[in-house]
């Protein structure tokens, strides 16, 4: 696998070498030595999976405190474009945030560590993400910054009134009012 940091340090991109032929493909998508290597210890706990169709957009959404968590997503089915947003406070990419398209073609992957947000918009008909996380679910600590906030800038490739979202992501405050990391 290629392991290639952002230009926000401790989110990664990782390109998994891929054999293909007549049969269809192999890679590894996950080795934990190597992933350690790379990007440092961790300890991954729970495996999670959703399908969206065209438009859905999910995010963006973390968990607050102790209850944070760092998440290895990729896409199995499907064309996503996916997004990690710096919410802590303390660093120099505050409010800065990387995107990248994950696909069941290029089948890259996209580390995001404690202390970002994180959302995907679906581009294609349907698709399935998948992802790791290292730290339980508590929904008493989860949070959420408004998809469309203007301080963050995220430019969506999609008209606005073309996403679908939850009726949670729609009240979802903007950064300015959020609870962030220090």
């Amino acid at each position: 696998m290629e392991y290639k940091e952002t230009e926000i340090k401790g989110v990664w991109i990782i390109e998994p070498n891929v054999f293909d032929d007549s049969r269809g493909y192999f890679f590894e998508a996950w080795k934990a030595g190597e992933f350690e290597e790379h990007v440092g210890p961790i300890h991954f706990i729970q495996d999670n999976e959703s399908k969206s169709s065209y438009g859905v957009l999910r995010g963006l959404h973390y968990q607050k405190g102790e209850f944070s968590q760092a998440k290895l997503v990729r896409v199995i089915k499907g064309r996503v474009l996916d997004v990690a947003v710096d919410i802590r406070k303390s660093s120099p990419t505050f409010r800065k945030h990387v995107m990248v398209e994950l696909s069941e073609d290029n089948k890259r992957q996209l580390f995001i560590p404690r202390g970002f947000a994180h959302g995907f918009l679906v581009l294609s008909d349907e698709a399935i993400f998948t992802y790791k996380v290292d730290n339980v679910y508590a929904p008493q600590h989860e949070a959420g910054i408004c998809w469309n906030d203007p301080d963050i800038d995220i430019h969506w490739p999609i008209d606005s009134k073309n996403v679908v979202t939850s009726e949670k992501d729609l009240k979802a405050p903007q950064l300015c009012d959020a609870v962030v990391f220090e």
